[in-house]
């Protein structure tokens, strides 16, 4: 099966029917960390998007001083889906990253599973709130830190230090444009949920 960054090969958007077992994640982060394109870059079938063109009405609550090109963003969630095995499907669901949409999260938390956090090193300060609203859901997380061109690379040890993060809390480097890079981050985010129920 080929895939390539932005264009993987989408299957039917019909649910083979002999899948029987479903699992709820969420992909999380602050804005403009990369979320859609993680989505994009995993999902099976095409996935929803709710971007929509950023306007003025965005002065002073959207800092696009580190994403001067960014024109759009996710104003409720973005969904995609990943057939597992023959009897079971991940569901993925992104959420909005500004602080304005975090009545979002409750709705798109429950029966969630788990997060896989997106981080981008050069803002992590932006990064504590969306940490906060995780653990305040009680899930279970893998941090992701998003490996952006032409930036700094940072030791992951560097990033949990930064983040004051557990332990047991995974950290990987992950190209969310790469699906072979985010589909890393999400068998980081499978393993690391099995070992959490176990």
């Amino acid at each position: 099966m080929a895939w390539s960054a932005y264009e993987p090969e989408r299957k039917s958007v019909y649910l083979d029917p002999k899948v029987s077992r479903s699992v709820k994640v969420l992909v999380v982060g602050h804005f403009a960390v990369g979320k859609t394109t993680y989505i994009g870059s995993v999902s099976e079938i095409e996935p929803l998007q709710t971007e929509e063109e950023i306007t003025e009405a965005s002065v002073g609550f959207d800092d696009l001083s580190e994403t001067p090109d960014k024109t759009t963003t996710t104003v409720a969630m973005d969904f995609g889906r990943l057939t597992l095995s023959d009897d079971l499907v991940l569901y993925i669901f992104g959420t909005p990253g500004q602080e304005r949409f975090k009545q979002m999260w409750e709705g798109l938390s429950r029966g969630a599973l788990g997060a896989l956090v997106l981080v981008d090193p050069e803002r992590l300060e932006e990064t504590f709130p969306i940490l906060d609203l995780v653990e305040a859901f009680g899930l279970p997380y893998v941090v992701g830190v998003n490996t952006f061109d032409g930036r700094t690379h940072f030791p992951l040890s560097e990033v949990c230090e930064a983040l004051n993060l557990p332990d047991e809390t995974p950290v990987i480097d992950c190209d969310v444009r790469d699906q072979d890079s985010s589909m890393e981050a999400l068998i980081t985010l499978v393993k690391h949920l099995l070992s959490s129920l176990g």
